[in-house]
């Protein structure tokens, strides 16, 4: 379950998204809860949600519980790494740059003409 990276860490790291984990810290960009921060608390897998720190409702007995945010309505603002993610933002960013390398060169009619008999 990934969620897009807020622009600074987009262009820090040159990626555009990360799976959501425990611990990360993210921003709510639409919804009810659309600009509220916190940390993730959960990550919910079977149903697809994330659980943040300060985003709760009261049940009718009174009790509060987590909502659960879908990871495509937030954006990550701090990422928690460790050595995997590091390695996975390094192989991101290493086919970013190969990608961006060979974005430029296209192809002239003379280039196309040399190969034709």
């Amino acid at each position: 379950m990934s969620a897009p990276l807020s622009t600074d860490l987009r262009q820090k790291y040159s990626a555009r998204s990360m799976p959501v984990r425990k611990d990360d810290e993210v921003q709510v960009v639409r919804g009810t809860y659309k600009g509220r921060e916190g940390k993730v608390v959960q990550v919910y897998r079977k149903k697809w949600v994330i659980h943040i720190e300060r985003i709760t409702r009261e049940k009718v007995n009174g009790s509060t519980v987590n909502v659960g945010v879908h990871p495509s309505k937030v954006v990550i603002t701090k990422l928690r790494l460790d050595k995997d993610r590091k390695s996975l933002l390094d192989r991101k960013a290493k086919g970013r740059a190969a990608a961006d390398k060979d974005k430029g060169t296209k192809f002239t009619a003379d280039d196309i003409m040399q190969n034709v008999d």
